[in-house]
């Protein structure tokens, strides 16, 4: 995959109707700390296209980010560490909601973990959550240069387990700094870009 055009198309907040959008769409949901703007700034080849803000939280729309007037990146709110009252809380769980439950042209959901730590509550209700609308998440496991090499197998694992994930999901290592693992993601959204388009001809 080479990037060429970004364009942040659309930005909803909580009282907007969601775009009629005709490409398919890959969605980004994480814990507000586990560096989701990083990993979108990483995959977009821009270094401060999607806001990565000092303070978890910030972000309270769904950002949909046109990569080459091919697919959406859709940036949803961050879950479970922001420090705002629990009515906000419970607003952006309804966005988020709303988005997975009505996005028509949604065709993957990746789920974001900290690789250094045990899913939290948190994670594990979005997984589950997520799996329970009838899609299997992809688990990218974020900050993967803060742990040795070595480590790498053992923590997703762990992630694996905590999260009740069948032996054959997909956990990716990705590291910010050093952009390992995005060749992966890159990979990987290839591939589910050409099943889209082998879908829609067969369809027709």
């Amino acid at each position: 995959m080479v990037i060429k055009k970004v364009n942040l198309e659309t930005v909803i907040g909580i009282t907007s109707k969601l775009p009629q959008n005709d490409k398919p769409e890959f969605a980004f949901a994480g814990k507000s700390n586990v560096g989701k703007s990083s990993l979108i700034n990483g995959l977009m080849n821009r270094k401060h296209y999607a806001r990565v803000s000092q303070e978890p939280g910030k972000t309270q729309t769904i950002n949909y980010y046109n990569i080459n007037n091919e697919f959406y990146l859709v940036d949803l709110p961050g879950y479970g560490f922001a420090k705002v009252p629990e009515s906000v809380k419970k607003q952006w769980g309804k966005m988020i909601e709303n988005y997975l439950n009505k996005s028509v042209m949604l065709k993957q959901v990746f789920l974001l973990i900290d690789i250094r730590h045990e899913p939290s509550a948190n994670d594990r209700m979005m997984y589950d959550w997520i799996v329970s609308q009838g899609v299997n998440p992809i688990i990218i496991a974020t900050k993967s240069d803060k742990i040795k090499p070595s480590q790498h197998e053992k923590h997703i694992q762990m992630i694996k387990d905590t999260l009740g994930m069948p032996e054959d999901g997909l956990v990716l290592p990705f590291s910010a700094q050093s952009k390992a693992g995005r060749e992966e993601i890159y990979e990987l959204m290839d591939k589910l870009l050409e099943e889209c388009a082998t879908g829609e001809e067969t369809e027709e």
